[in-house]
């Protein structure tokens, strides 16, 4: 079977699609493949110059992209609720979401909500948009939202629900996998409750993929010595950014994307190779764990989905 590339995107014209924190690295990557191929894209950012900038770079490579910028910090939940309601009050439907902010084992810290930082950005903000996106998702029958996980989870990917903010302990590392995994649980369950209204959970991770993302952790510690040695593996084993983009293109746009399933590099440990359905962890299939880490969400974020949905039509 060829390699999947980019190149094999279909025509996304009349297709709108929102990508968090899409001014840099693998979420700028994707914005704009997918600008590309014809799709109206909104570049959801924290950092509006920054996703300015992102915006006219995707528009000297694609002259003719539909292309927005939108002010989004996931990691504060009254900004995820300001970019839900804008976005409802002049946009249609929305045929994919990409849950691509995050960010990677920093040190502790707490949200302008008392969350820890990692679980807040790669996680639960993003639960909460996706919930408050739903009527928008269920307009576009056949809408998909990918979540972004890592190939950790199948080593050390568990969900900890007594320790979710570091209450009992904190390890950036294990945060991080953590939020991950909470990634491809939610993914599962998203499927389980609204496939069969037409909204389809899914998860992808990059491999291994070069991105700034990897230094922010040292550089809040001021750890030089670490950096160093990330720059050194990265420049080693990575593969270039734009490939890295590659499974969240495939999981969101590809003919043949199973709800629920995981789409990354399918090469040793899932860090490099051509792109498809990938292995995940036995764990995370679960329903217990879905329904608990569902429930457990809606309370922290006060994002109910159900609510949000019935306002379809409204």
């Amino acid at each position: 079977m060829p390699k999947w590339t980019p190149d094999d995107l279909p025509d996304l014209s009349g297709r709108t699609a929102v990508v968090t924190g899409a001014n840099a690295g693998l979420g700028f990557h994707t914005a704009l493949e997918l600008a590309r191929r014809g799709a109206r894209v909104t570049l959801a950012c924290r950092d509006t110059g920054r996703g300015e900038r992102a915006l006219a770079a995707i528009r000297r490579r694609a002259p003719d992209a539909s292309a927005e910028v939108r002010r989004l910090d996931v990691a504060d939940l009254a900004s995820v609720r300001a970019f839900a309601d804008g976005y409802a009050a002049d946009r249609g439907g929305l045929d994919v979401l990409i849950n691509n902010a995050g960010v990677m084992a920093i040190p502790f810290t707490l949200t302008p909500d008392g969350f820890e930082t990692q679980f807040a950005t790669n996680y639960l903000g993003h639960f909460a948009l996706t919930g408050l996106l739903m009527p928008a998702l269920l307009e576009r029958p056949g809408s998909r939202v990918v979540s972004i996980t890592t190939f950790g989870v199948n080593y050390w990917g568990k969900i900890e629900f007594d320790n979710l903010q570091g209450e009992r302990k904190y390890n950036k590392s294990a945060a991080y996998t953590q939020a991950k995994m909470a990634n491809l649980v939610f993914a599962k369950e998203l499927s389980r409750r609204y496939s069969g209204r037409g909204v389809h959970g899914v998860a992808a991770h990059p491999g291994y993929a070069a991105t700034d993302v990897l230094y922010v952790g040292p550089r809040m510690q001021n750890n030089r010595a670490q950096e160093l040695w990330y720059r050194l593996t990265t420049r080693l084993v990575a593969k270039p950014t734009e490939q890295g983009a590659w499974p969240s293109l495939y999981a969101a746009c590809a003919d043949g994307v199973e709800p629920g399933e995981s789409y990354a590099p399918q090469g040793r440990v899932q860090i490099r190779g051509p792109v498809g359905k990938v292995k995940t962890p036995a764990s995370a299939e679960d329903p217990e764990l879905g329904r608990r880490l569902w429930e457990v969400s809606e309370k922290l974020t006060g994002v109910s989905y159900e609510q949000a949905a019935a306002t379809k039509g409204s």
